[in-house]
């Protein structure tokens, strides 16, 4: 009887056989939603501190940087707190967890646009369906 065949483990020297935590490739426009997720969950996170720092930036231009560089510090500091590798791997899943929820929103909206064009098709080809009234025959001997 053959032995199974034995995995190759990796050496110190070699890199592990698959070192990113979200192997799958997403697009350029996957890759934005992602990233649009994680920033509004760390947002959600902040709350607090971004609404004091647009409270004080309410009716101010460029004293602004002055005035409320004590808010600004806090909300930086909570944003880069949150702003985490975890954090970005949770947008990640909570993307792909979501996928089919957003495919059934598409397709929902697909149907509705085919419905909606085949209602406007009827709408403007009613007219077509009934004859337009004759014109008088023109007199091209001048005038009547």
């Amino acid at each position: 009887m053959a032995s199974p065949p034995k995995q190759p483990t990796p050496s110190p020297s070699q890199p592990p056989l698959n070192p990113s935590r979200n192997p799958l490739p997403l697009s350029a426009s996957q890759e934005s939603q992602v990233r649009e997720l994680y920033h509004k969950r760390v947002r959600q996170k902040c709350a607090d501190e971004v609404r004091e720092f647009a409270t004080c930036c309410t009716h101010r231009t460029f004293t602004a940087t002055l005035f409320c560089r004590p808010q600004q510090k806090a909300m930086n500091n909570c944003m880069m707190k949150y702003a985490t590798q975890e954090e970005r791997d949770s947008a990640r899943a909570e993307w792909f967890a979501t996928m089919d929820k957003r495919r059934e929103e598409k397709e929902a909206k697909e149907v509705k646009r085919k419905e909606d064009e085949k209602f406007w098709r009827d709408w403007w080809d009613k007219d077509k369906k009934t004859p337009a009234p004759a014109l008088p025959p023109k007199s091209e001997g001048g005038k009547v």
